[in-house]
């Protein structure tokens, strides 16, 4: 019976990419489902075979912990730099992502008070 093994929501590309290539390297018999059209199904990995979803687990959670670990290690070494991320960084890299989203907050925030403003 087929089993799920990794969620693929909010799962960057290059991850992804990283977990099939270590479930290839470990022949493991694997599929993906994906959200859909309309962004309603379950995106994931899944093993056709439930009996190695110990063994599967446990590779994903040392892949995930030495990702952890390397960036966490690029964030220090960014940090030692002096170019830790800041507000001011990320205007300056998306200047009109960064104004869309001012604007979008603006007027979310203008039609939330807008029924206190005129009493």
């Amino acid at each position: 019976m087929s089993v799920m093994l990794f969620k693929l929501r909010r799962v960057e590309e290059d991850e992804a990419e990283e977990i099939r290539a270590l479930l290839d390297a470990h022949d493991f018999a694997y599929y993906e489902t994906d959200n859909g059209r309309w962004g309603l199904g379950y995106a994931a990995i899944w093993l056709h075979d439930n009996k190695r979803f110990e063994e599967g687990s446990a590779l994903i959670a040392q892949y995930q912990q030495q990702r952890f670990e390397k960036a966490q290690a690029e964030y220090r070494a960014l940090c030692a730099q002096g170019k830790q991320p800041t507000l001011w960084t990320m205007i300056q890299d998306k200047p009109i992502q960064m104004l869309l989203a001012l604007f979008a907050m603006a007027v979310v925030l203008l039609f939330a008070l807008s029924p206190f403003m005129f009493l």
